[in-house]
């Protein structure tokens, strides 16, 4: 089962290594990983995903409260968090697919974000499953290039 977990750490070198070395030192994946500065320069939160069984990421959440730079760390339920991703996909076209793909662009409310003769780049955010499904409507026209930023999330309370 995929868990998203947000930990609030103090902004320092090293924390960032703390925290890896915590899931890869008892073998836990992350499947992806965010980290940026708060409204706070001084506090950074940190989104995880990974996969486990409840008791698996009861035993994270344990660990990660026991690290030295650790603010808060909150294990997220379904529904109980917002959570997006972006991600930027330069895409091949030619005078045929180009308007097929700058529909589609806009169906899914993504962006053109570059135009060159030969390729589109756009910025797409949503959940997940937007953003997976997108992905593979891209396929059947050729992607060049794909960059994902991994998961974003704020609790809704």
């Amino acid at each position: 089962m995929r868990h998203t977990i947000s930990v609030l750490v103090e902004n320092k070198f090293g924390v960032l290594t703390r925290v890896a070395g915590l899931f890869s030192g008892r073998g836990f994946n992350i499947d992806s990983l965010n980290v940026a500065p708060t409204q706070d320069p001084t506090v950074s939160r940190m989104t995880i995903v990974t996969r486990g069984d409840d008791a698996t990421v009861d035993q994270i959440v344990r660990q990660l409260e026991k690290l030295v730079d650790t603010i808060k760390v909150t294990d997220f339920r379904e529904g109980e968090y917002v959570g997006r991703e972006l991600i930027l996909i330069k895409v091949g076209v030619n005078s045929e697919t180009r308007a097929e793909v700058m529909q589609i662009t806009d169906i899914f409310r993504a962006k053109i974000i570059d135009v060159q003769p030969q390729t589109l780049t756009i910025e797409i955010t949503g959940d997940e499953s937007k953003v997976d499904k997108f992905i593979e409507l891209m396929k059947t026209f050729g992607i060049i290039e794909l960059t994902r930023t991994g998961k974003v999330a704020l609790p809704r309370k």
